[in-house]
């Protein structure tokens, strides 16, 4: 299924369930699927009134409710969304606003002090929109989310639904090897991602996924956001990660599922303040990223009473190619990276020669 009909389709099922839940000093803030998806039509429809169907739209931001909404809200019409580091400096934002071809950007009020850089220095860029309700003392071409969001309200056209094979978001690599290249990833790409992803886990509208890895790379926005709305549960997130958010939050909601990359579980686990919090709701999650060390996965298993998954792949990959199912054996789950996704091609070449390996010989995946 498209992203939209997906959308729609929860919003029928589960239109009162919280679609989002985030701490806010020590009150909880959420939202129900129906409340979000009142906001990501607005959008929509504000950005096809300002023109901009069919264009790529960056957004720069640490993990937030306006974050997804406008994401959603960029991807359901027929825009392509550019979601970039909000931990890069400056210099290396402008320049992939500017290789990304990106006409518009949402922003985050914490990157504030960018904004004349970006006009400066991104001539494609025709308009921004603040990720928060008002602004004040702007430039020209600067908005708040709340006037494109009022725009669309008064709309009364709607953006035609995006193709599967359209592209619907294009995503920065880590540049780990060489300069980030921009993956272009279709509908398909990662609506199927996602819902496999969630699959493996067996989740269902009763979970709740603690998400403290960012949006802007595929392990947020896939492999949580897209699982849970094509689920219906809940995703509870964190907006930069904090070890004691992340354990508050997992107390405080009763969280059942918690995803990370190894550094962060070491954080959970040796905060001095690890025994306070109530851990037994966790029944599953993912630990990627990088290594994920036997005995580590020993801990998180004995200590947050969670089956941990992994999934191994790439951004071009959308990201999951291979994973491990939350009813694989332990040393399956600890010890490898599963099988290949469903609907997903996966062989082991000879890097020397490009040739298919038998089996046990080691390879190239």
């Amino acid at each position: 299924m498209l992203i939209r009909e997906i959308l729609e389709e929860s919003v029928q099922k589960f239109g009162e369930v919280k679609a989002v839940k985030w701490l806010n000093r020590k009150e909880v803030l959420e939202k129900s699927y129906s409340e979000m998806m009142k906001n990501v039509i607005s959008t929509r429809k504000g950005l096809l009134a300002e023109g901009f169907e069919g264009k790529h739209i960056a957004l720069i931001g640490t993990s937030s409710v306006e974050w997804i909404e406008s994401y959603l809200g960029i991807i359901t019409g027929c825009a392509t969304a550019v979601p970039l580091d909000a931990a890069l400096p400056c210099e290396e934002l402008i320049d992939l606003i500017n290789r990304s071809d990106s006409e518009a950007l949402f922003l985050s009020p914490k990157h504030r002090p960018y904004l004349e850089a970006f006009l400066a220095n991104c001539s494609k860029l025709q308009k921004v929109w603040m990720l928060q309700g008002e602004v004040e003392d702007v430039p020209s071409g600067v908005y708040s989310i709340n006037e494109l969001r009022a725009m669309g309200k008064s709309a009364a056209e709607d953006a035609s639904c995006p193709d599967a094979e359209a592209i619907a978001t294009i995503i920065f690599t880590s540049g780990t090897t060489g300069k980030s290249k921009g993956v272009m990833l279709t509908h398909y790409n990662i609506s199927n991602n996602g819902f496999l992803t969630g699959e493996h886990m067996k989740f269902t509208g009763n979970d709740k996924l603690c998400c403290c890895v960012p949006l802007f790379h595929c392990f947020g926005v896939v492999l949580a956001t897209m699982n849970c709305l094509t689920h219906g549960c809940t995703q509870v997130m964190v907006e930069r990660f904090d070890p004691l958010i992340v354990l508050a939050s997992i107390h405080k909601e009763k969280c059942t599922a918690l995803y990370g990359v190894p550094t962060m579980f070491i954080a959970e686990l040796n905060h001095p303040m690890f025994d306070m919090f109530d851990m037994s709701s966790l029944r599953t999650g993912i630990m990627a990223g990088s290594l994920c060390p036997v005995e580590l996965m020993k801990q998180v298993e004995e200590k947050m009473y969670m089956k941990v998954t992994s999934v191994y792949g790439l951004t071009e990959a959308a990201p999951g190619m291979t994973a491990t199912r939350i009813d694989d054996p332990f040393d399956v789950r600890c010890n490898t990276v599963g099988r290949d996704f469903e609907f997903t091609e996966v062989k082991v070449l000879d890097p020397e020669t490009g040739e298919e390996c038998p089996v046990g010989v080691q390879g190239e995946m």
